[in-house]
């Protein structure tokens, strides 16, 4: 009987009881859910409509009440208005719909000889011919056969009179129906509107847990489905008054109830683009003496289409609603066969609130992955799951996709370390053998594809100096690949060398001849044995040598002052990005002094005449300033923040929210200056660990001030001039979230305004995630 091997399939777990009793206690849940969705439509349906109308409302009735009118009065005037305007478009459609009545009796004609056209082209002589002759003698054979049949008699079921209020009230009853909801509408909207706040109380004492998801959850469904139903407006505005003005140069008659129907249709999904162009094209048919109305009204309607879903929609929209196209075709399916065509009117906003709800519930998570547009696997994982399947083509179009303005260097930081993080933590676990080749093979791809692509800036005719070494094995040589790409690409020549087992021979073997540095790649998480093997070999066999050891899976310990140079080596780094500034400072030391001072602007001349313009240097808002640093520390939590402007020599300190020390005087010397770099680049600045940034590692400021962490936003003016920045400054290590980001850059919006005296500026939208040149910190762009 043969054992188990290494690579045999593991057996399969045992079954626990209590998932089971747990997805089907959920499934219970859901059916009842839906039972009572479709059952409560009656109630429910007004319910939602008028919910959806108050959040389009809800920013009117916000106006008029900051304007000094009662709420009530306020959700009054805004109720009566849009009820006028209901009712003006409901008298547009009846006159519209009166004329073109009065009018279709002339166009008979025309239809009829558009008709028997068509139908003398259907039955010329054509290429169907002789199939349907074939057809016909064949049922005429089959004909012949059978016997004749005596059709059934037919039988009329004649009732008594009914009277004349039975009457009524059949033709009444369906005529009521839609007043008595519209009526219901109007009451929970006036309720709506007049006392949202207790809504709102309510709400988040029903969705429970923390205080603050909950109320950004709220906050989040609120803002979406507001900037859902605006955008839609403005998307159908923009397609039915080119339509109506295209129909009446075209000639149809009813231009511009056509356009207005166009606009109101267009909120039904899917079907209402499909029923408001029937109507015009109908109509062209029936008018025009020919073909070429009806041709110009359907090169209208596509060229409005193709306008309206790939222009207008995507630059209106964007990511408004944060919905997956899959999920809106399922919420319009799910929520049409629920509510019907109503259903189908809502499942946008429905669908957002139920998103939104999974967002800020743990519990309700899975809603987030199933409806989100957000990825549910970050790069590294897209990756690896490519090169998993045998896929290294795809794992290359992720890498193409994902790498931003040709920075390569960025992409092994943020994502390509992470992939081999990922292997190496799979290695002995859940990777079987050819699991194992196709990632080793898909990787050697992938990286010959970005060399190929992104060549080394390297002097061909210049020796390398530079010598990786994979540490234990195959994964740290592939480390090692991508740092030396790394390093070609910064001007730094540099070789490989493949990991082997640490002996005198394999030292010996090493040919670091002309070599004057050695950096050694380890993902293992306890490597301080093999760093004081490896390090103590290569200083015997080749002396001078210095060491960096790149650390991609470090331990706190490792990192402490002096704990490196007792295993060894000279240097340790923890992120390529690190690496490349480190080594080149190593190399290239003059180069590397003159990179940590910050490069003055092209227009530094007109930023500093735009900082005197504001006499801010003689400290007339000081206190507002330093308010206004206080509550930057106190909100991102941080040991203390500071605001600073840069002049033509120096840094000044214009507001702190503690007094630091070495800023008695309240001016830096410039080449000193924190602040230069977000000056300098025009863009937030985050250093999520200064002692593993180069550039700040050894830095006179952060020294003096003892941090680790530093985040600088440009205190941009109106003209796009950045006098100086807000930043953060903290004791130990941190990130910084999107929304943090963010924020600090509306608080630094804040800060131009107290030193302009100008109303604050709201920053631009954040574009989709990108990484900062700082190390290890993504920043969105």
């Amino acid at each position: 009987m043969r054992g188990t091997q290494p690579g045999d399939a593991p057996q399969p777990a045992a079954v626990d009881p209590s998932n089971i009793v747990r997805v089907a206690a959920w499934l219970v849940v859901a059916a009842i859910i839906v039972a009572a969705l479709y059952l409560g439509q009656n109630v429910l349906t007004p319910l939602a409509i008028a919910f959806l109308i108050g959040f389009a409302l809800k920013p009117l009735v916000t106006w008029l009440t900051r304007r000094g009118l009662p709420r009530a009065l306020s959700v009054i005037a805004v109720i009566l208005t849009l009820a006028m305007l209901l009712t003006a478009f409901g008298f547009l459609v009846a006159s519209q719909l009166g004329t073109l009545s009065a009018q279709l009796p002339a166009y008979q004609t025309t239809i009829r000889e558009k008709i028997r056209d068509v139908g003398e082209s259907i039955r010329a002589p054509g290429m169907f011919d002789g199939v349907m002759r074939t057809v016909d003698s064949v049922q005429e054979e089959v004909g012949t056969d059978e016997t004749e049949i005596v059709p059934p008699l037919r039988v009329q079921m004649v009732g008594s009179e009914r009277q004349p209020l039975e009457t009524a009230l059949e033709w009444l009853t369906p005529a009521l129906e839609p007043l008595a909801t519209a009526g219901i509408v109007i009451v929970f909207l006036f309720l709506v509107l007049l006392d949202r706040g207790d809504m709102r109380d309510r709400l988040i004492r029903l969705l429970g847990g923390n205080l603050h998801q909950s109320t950004d959850a709220l906050e989040d469904a609120a803002k979406r489905i507001s900037k859902y139903l605006l955008m839609q407006v403005i998307v159908n505005v923009s397609y039915g008054v080119p339509m109506a003005l295209g129909l009446w140069f075209i000639g149809v008659p009813g231009w511009l109830l056509w356009g207005a129907l166009a606009a109101v249709l267009r909120f039904i999904p899917y079907l209402g683009p499909l029923l408001s162009s029937v109507f015009p094209l109908a109509l062209a048919f029936a008018v025009g003496d020919g073909w070429e109305m009806v041709v110009w009204t359907l090169a209208l309607i596509l060229f409005l289409e193709l306008i309206s879903n790939n222009v207008v929609e995507p630059m209106l929209y964007g990511t408004s609603t944060g919905l997956s196209a899959m999920s809106l075709i399922a919420a319009a399916t799910f929520w049409t066969a629920l509510w019907g065509p109503i259903g189908l009117i809502l499942s946008t906003p429905l669908t957002v609130c139920l998103l939104v709800l999974g967002r800020g519930n743990p519990q309700l998570g899975f809603l987030d992955t199933l409806l989100g547009s957000t990825p549910v696997l970050d790069v590294p994982t897209r990756i690896y799951q490519r090169l998993i399947a045998d896929k290294p083509e795809d794992a290359i179009e992720i890498v193409d996709d994902t790498i931003a303005d040709d920075d390569v260097v960025e992409f092994y930081n943020d994502h390509g370390i992470e992939v081999l993080r990922k292997v190496s933590e799979d290695y002995l676990s859940n990777a079987r053998p050819e699991h194992r080749q196709r990632v080793f093979n898909g990787m050697d791809a992938l990286l010959d594809d970005l060399k190929e692509e992104y060549p080394p800036a390297v002097d061909p005719a210049l020796a390398p100096r530079i010598a990786c070494i994979g540490g234990r094995w195959e994964i740290d040589s592939l480390a090692c690949e991508m740092l030396v790409h790394a390093l070609g690409l910064a001007g730094l020549p540099a070789v490989e060398r493949r990991e082997g087992v640490v002996s005198t021979r394999y030292v010996n073997d090493l040919d670091l001849d002309g070599i004057d540095l050695v950096c050694i790649s380890f993902f293992s998480r306890e490597p301080a044995t093999a760093i004081k093997a490896f390090c103590r070999r290569l200083r015997n066999r080749w002396p001078g040598r210095r060491i960096v050891v790149a650390l991609w899976n470090a331990p706190p310990a490792i990192l402490e002052p002096g704990a490196i140079a007792a295993l060894g080596a000279d240097e340790v780094v923890t992120t390529v990005q690190e690496a490349v500034l480190r080594i080149q400072r190593m190399v290239a030391p003059e180069t590397s002094l003159e990179r940590r001072v910050a490069d003055i602007p092209e227009n530094d001349a007109a930023r500093v005449e735009a900082l005197l313009a504001t006499h801010i240097l003689d400290d007339h808002a000081r206190e507002e300033l330093d308010a206004l640093s206080k509550r930057a520390a106190a909100v991102f939590d941080v040991k203390f923040a500071v605001i600073s402007v840069i002049s033509a020599t120096e840094e000044h300190v214009v507001g702190q929210s503690v007094d630091l020390p070495g800023t008695r005087d309240g001016t830096i010397p410039r080449d000193q200056a924190l602040s230069g770099y977000a000056v300098a680049e025009d863009e937030l600045l985050v250093v999520g660990d200064t002692k593993r940034d180069p550039r700040f590692a050894d830095h006179p400021q952060l020294r003096l001030w003892g941090t680790s962490f530093f985040a600088a936003a440009p205190l941009k003016t109106a003209d796009g001039l950045v006098l100086g920045a807000l930043s953060l400054l903290d004791m130990s290590p941190r990130k910084m979230s999107e929304e943090e980001l963010t924020l600090l850059e509306s608080m630094a919006a804040d800060v131009v305004a107290a030193i302009t005296g100008e109303d604050a500026i709201e920053p631009p939208p954040r574009e989709p995630e990108k990484p900062s040149t700082a190390v290890a910190q993504p920043v969105p762009d």
